[in-house]
Parts: structure tokens; sequence; C-alpha cells
């Protein structure tokens, strides 16, 4: 497995229309998408920034720290080799139309995420 880079960030707050606010009109990140307390933004180069509010359900493990998306070529093939070194994944590889995601815990506990794009 190599990582290519970094592609997502995801973060879960509690202040999510200033956090919106400030990657959108501080950063100029353009938004793709914004509802029901999810907004998703794209930097120029395509990669994402998702920001998640309190009532989303899905992202409840997002704890106090952002989240990142290491890029690799076979989620697959990384993820059961990140396994076989003992890494602790939440939950199964999810699938778009686009990309593929998986997310694990670091050694001191945070989240990330493993990404390929189709």
């Amino acid at each position: 497995m190599q990582v290519k880079g970094l592609v997502w960030l995801g973060l879960r707050t509690s202040k999510f229309e200033e956090t919106v606010k400030f990657f959108n009109k501080v950063l100029n990140l353009g938004i793709g998408k914004e509802v029901n307390g999810f907004a998703l933004l794209r930097l120029p180069n395509g990669d994402k920034v998702e920001v998640f509010g309190p009532q989303d359900e899905d992202h409840r493990f997002f704890t106090s720290a952002p989240v990142v998306g290491f890029l690799v070529d076979d989620i697959r093939q990384a993820r059961a080799e990140m396994e076989a070194a003992g890494v602790e994944f939440i939950g199964p590889i999810h699938t778009s139309e686009h990309d593929s995601w998986s997310h694990f815990r670091g050694p001191e506990g945070n989240i990330f995420e493993l990404t390929s794009r189709k």
C-alpha cells in the first residue's frame, strides 16, 4: 500500500452554520451541497471538505479532531494490509458513485479514513 495524498477532511461540529460559512467565505471553498446539517465543500483540485452538524447520526464517532482521508489505489488491499498490522476499522467499506472509503482508528484513538477513487 502507498498513500498518494490527503484528499478529504471531515469535521463534526456543534457550530455547523459558522463552520460552513468559514470554509465558504473565508477559505473560498465552493459549496457543492448543503442539506440537513451536512455540507460538502470542494477545493479547486476536487478534494473535499465535509461538515457534519449535531443532527448527523452517521458520524457520531467523529469526536474533537478533524478526520482526514488518505488516498490509496486499492482500498480493499490497503484495508487488508492495515488490519493484518492490527489497525481497528470502524464499519464496512462504503461506496458511492465516485469514491470508496473506510474509517479506522489511529494509535492515539483519532479517526482517519482511507479513500480510493473510481
